[in-house]
């Protein structure tokens, strides 16, 4: 796989897929920067090579052809210019390949930057067409993918664009680079202990990452609301709590396979419990075998925090894909907070999968603790799960 470094791109055109799709809040404004932050080496690398240089991403899932003023791009090029400090403005074009686009592409002078509207608003990008894909490749001459936390789909602007472009005219972004030299050397090499830290709702999303992972590490510990899948494959009671039925063989076979190879495998030993998912109902703390029948647990409890803490004492690499808890309420964070305190504490190299667990170490303020926290958090999933990320395999091809 080329990088920016390795090919020729002095005065050319050169697209640059990237990933800006931030987190806002309600009034549009952007709360967390760090996706635009990691395309700015890759825009700046172009930029001082007399490039003329187009941008493209998508942003959450508009209605293809339906613009709404929610789903574009206006408040990310605001941000860009800020974080950017270009002389000239940065230009939006008000479609993806539409007039506007093509006639501000063919009058983009050199070091200037030209950002495309949300990708998503045509039909063709989330089909991979090929047609849409050869109209973005009309406008330049050169491929550049940096767009890791969108890598492991099969897009049109990810997958069929890159196809189009001889190999000496395409090129992983020196971000996307970064993550997957760093997951990759992370998996083959890791200084031991090694621990990965498995959260989120659902033990079918995560279902591969853990067999895979099983053979690489040595402790698992479970969070979120997958942990009571295990617990009741295990013969507790957990009411009203999350589970998937369906895989509680799944779940026993994954706790024997972990015996059987010696690694240690930890779940919750307490957790916080109400009688429904909100956070204004009184809830209090049990321990696992404990849950009342009707009540739902929606977090780990401060002895499984201790526990966790004690686990992670010697660890030398830790990975972290999932939040403990419903982290989103006030109430039910606390697990989740207190177990990104406890890696960015470790003296180990932290590693944080993208996605909520990024936004859980970003609300505790850990962030810059970290060793590495990922920007793609279900293509760092699939990076673990040894799958092959169709963005990847575009560019090597």
């Amino acid at each position: 796989m080329n990088t920016l470094k390795d090919i020729n791109i002095d005065n050319k055109t050169v697209f640059i897929r990237c990933d800006f799709n931030v987190p806002k809040d309600d009034d549009g404004n952007i709360t967390d920067d760090r996706r635009i932050r990691g395309a700015l080496q890759s825009i700046r690398y172009c930029l001082d090579r007399d490039c003329k240089v187009i941008l493209a991403s998508h942003y959450e899932r508009p209605e293809p052809g339906v613009y709404e003023e929610k789903y574009s791009l206006k408040a990310v090029v605001t941000r860009l210019h800020t974080l950017l400090k270009l002389a000239s403005d940065i230009q939006l074009a008000s479609d993806v390949v539409g007039e506007d686009a093509q006639s501000k592409a063919k009058n983009l002078q050199a070091g200037e930057v030209l950002v495309l509207e949300n990708l998503r608003y045509e039909a063709g990008e989330t089909q991979n067409d090929s047609a849409f894909a050869k109209e973005l490749a009309s406008m330049v001459d050169v491929y550049i993918n940096d767009a890791f936390g969108a890598c492991h789909r099969a897009h049109a602007s990810i997958d069929a664009m890159a196809r189009l472009f001889p190999k000496e005219q395409r090129a992983a972004g020196f971000l996307l680079n970064k993550e997957v030299n760093f997951f990759e050397k992370t998996l083959a090499n890791p200084i031991r202990p090694f621990v990965a830290v498995v959260g989120g709702s659902k033990v079918s999303g995560k279902l591969e990452a853990l067999r895979q992972l099983l053979d690489k590490v040595d402790k698992v510990i479970i969070g979120g609301g997958m942990a009571f899948t295990f617990l009741k494959a295990k013969g507790y009671e957990i009411g009203n709590s999350l589970v998937e039925d369906d895989l509680l063989d799944e779940a026993r076979t994954i706790m024997i396979k972990a015996r059987k190879k010696g690694v240690k495998f930890y779940l919750p030993v307490d957790v916080i419990v109400a009688p429904e998912f909100s956070d204004t109902v009184p809830a209090k703390y049990v321990a696992s075998q404990e849950i009342p029948e009707g009540w739902m647990g929606l977090d780990i409890g401060p002895a499984s925090s201790r526990l966790f803490r004690t686990v992670l004492g010697d660890a030398q690499t830790i990975i972290w894909n999932g939040p403990m808890g419903v982290y989103e309420m006030d109430k039910y964070a606390k697990g989740s907070s207190k177990m990104s305190h406890n890696i960015a504490d470790s003296n180990g190299t932290t590693i944080v999968g993208g996605g909520d667990t990024a936004d859980v170490a970003l609300r505790a303020g850990d962030v810059e603790e970290m060793t590495f926290v990922s920007t793609g958090g279900g293509a760092s999933l699939n990076l673990i799960e040894g799958k092959k990320l169709p963005g990847i395999e575009a560019l090597k091809a």
